[in-house]
């Protein structure tokens, strides 16, 4: 039945859980592997062009060993990082043929001089061909 909204959705509106569980798992792994450290399996966890919107509101396209790169020197900064993964949320954009996985968690970072930061994260992971190539993420902080 069609509901009479004041607007309609500029992407989409027409959402299913019909995502692989294999893309589900891709995702999460890399949040375990981000937690961990593991750099050479998020290296095969990312496409060869990842979009990346970060919490800033900074929009990048970077090339697999950039993002590699990047995230790279920023996980060598850290001794430790604690995920609780809160939720997540299979979505596939029917009309548009895309599929997506949202998670919902605070992370933990704990630098090398002791520091830490905590954040309360919603991601939205894009999956195509079983690679991750597009993160979009928000952030607040924790308190």
């Amino acid at each position: 039945m069609a509901m009479n909204l004041p607007d309609n959705a500029s992407f989409s509106s027409n959402f299913t859980t019909d995502v692989s569980d294999a893309d589900l798992k891709l995702v999460m792994m890399s949040y375990k592997d981000w937690a961990d450290g593991n750099m050479s399996n998020i290296k095969n966890e990312y496409g060869d062009s990842i979009t990346l919107d970060r919490p800033s509101g900074e929009h990048m396209v970077l090339a697999h060993d950039s993002l590699i790169k990047m995230w790279g020197t920023y996980r060598d900064s850290l001794s430790s990082v604690t995920l609780d993964m809160q939720a997540w949320q299979k979505m596939y954009a029917s009309n548009l043929k895309m599929g997506f996985v949202v998670t919902w968690y605070k992370e933990i970072d704990t630098y090398k001089d002791g520091r830490a930061d905590s954040a309360y994260y919603h991601d939205i992971n894009q999956v195509k061909e079983g690679k991750i190539v597009w993160l979009e993420q928000y952030r607040r902080a924790a308190k």
